[in-house]
């Protein structure tokens, strides 16, 4: 039977081996990764308020890939060879009949200064900063922000960081601590949030405008200093700064002869195939694809590739040429600590419902039943 490598363990890796596994009990699956565990990078929104703890959204994985039938290597791709049918890492080539590329991507942090921010999406051990951080000021100014890669539109997350402003925001107010700090959201956007849609960015900013959230927009970053962001339009104090830097590629694949868009991607055509490499796919962030300026780099989307991806694979292995596409959709709840606001967008719709309770316990409810399926 075909012997099958998937790279990664997020969103887009998981999900593969589960298809693949439904594709074919019988198929070999090898998973590169340098740990065997999952994180829900979703719920990190929740660890500085403490409606999660870190441990709460790391999910060993061992259990599933006994379950899978899954042979984890412990190791980090370094590079490729025989056109993907070899993939080198630190401990050794692993060979393949067939690959998956779904190991993420890698946030530019170019920017003078940028080690005096936290980055939101930088794993537990960082949000974890953020909390102790947060619970030891008494007051001051909190600065949020986020930027993208010119050279790549679709390379920007700037989801979680209205995320952690509004659910930060609550926490405070419940903790009556409120009046004591000054809350800046910064982008070089004019329009924050574009890519969920132009009702979704007047809801924001109507939010923000509520919440008494100062706004510092439409600027270009310039570097940021131990209590200070410094833009082209001026400058501001921070106590304490969360930004999220547009993404890139991954660094080892520079040492492949993989086709890369201009901003660092994996250039894959519409069935998430690199392109001119055969039984090589991609899928999530690691990717460049085709389809609308708004394609989201989101967990939901990286799912929907990946399904794509292991479909076309099989076909593959049969004989055919790829024909399944993917959905080009974003569904997110921006949440708020205690409410949310949904957004769904597709090529031909978009909807925004504005802040509810249940879109909030909604969002734990499907917390829940993801991670069921890999605990």
């Amino acid at each position: 039977m075909p012997r099958v490598t998937v790279i990664g363990a997020g969103f887009a890796a998981l999900t593969a081996v589960r298809k693949l596994r439904a594709a074919d009990a019988s198929l070999t699956i090898d998973l590169i990764a340098p740990k065997p565990e999952f994180v829900f990078y979703p719920g990190t929104i929740w660890v500085p308020t403490g409606l999660r703890q870190p441990e709460d959204l790391v999910v060993p994985l061992e259990p599933f890939f006994k379950r899978m039938n899954v042979n984890y290597r412990q190791a980090s791709a370094q590079g490729m060879g025989e056109a993907g049918r070899v993939v080198s890492t630190d401990k050794g080539d692993v060979r393949n009949d067939g690959l998956i590329i779904a190991c993420g991507g890698r946030f530019i942090r170019k920017l003078p200064g940028i080690e005096h921010s936290l980055l939101p999406c930088g794993g537990v051990d960082v949000v974890t900063q953020i909390r102790d951080r947060l619970r030891a000021l008494e007051g001051g100014t909190l600065a949020f922000g986020f930027a993208g890669n010119p050279k790549e539109p679709s390379a920007m997350r700037g989801g979680p960081v209205f995320e952690f402003l509004f659910g930060i925001d609550t926490w405070l107010r419940q903790q009556g601590k409120r009046d004591k700090f000054k809350l800046v959201f910064f982008t070089p956007a004019e329009k924050p949030g574009q890519r969920l849609g132009p009702k979704a960015v007047e809801g924001i900013m109507r939010e923000m405008a509520k919440r008494n959230i100062e706004t510092h927009l439409g600027h270009k970053m310039k570097a940021f200093e131990a209590n200070k962001v410094i833009t082209e339009g001026g400058e501001f104090a921070a106590d304490m700064i969360l930004f999220m830097p547009g993404m890139t590629g991954n660094q080892w694949f520079d040492n492949t002869e993989l086709p890369r868009s201009e901003g660092g991607m994996i250039k894959a055509d519409q069935f998430c195939q690199v392109e001119g490499w055969d039984k090589v796919y991609v899928a999530g962030d690691s990717g460049s694809f085709p389809g609308p300026d708004w394609l989201p780099k989101q967990a939901h989307m990286a799912d929907l590739q990946a399904e794509a991806a292991v479909a076309n694979l099989m076909d593959n292995f049969s004989g055919k040429a790829a024909s399944h596409t993917f959905k080009a959709e974003l569904v997110c709840i921006v949440d708020s600590f205690s409410s949310g606001m949904l957004v769904a967008r597709t090529p031909s719709k978009n909807l925004v419902l504005p802040s509810f309770v249940g879109f909030h316990w909604a969002k734990r409810a499907f917390e829940w039943a993801y991670l069921r399926k890999y605990r």
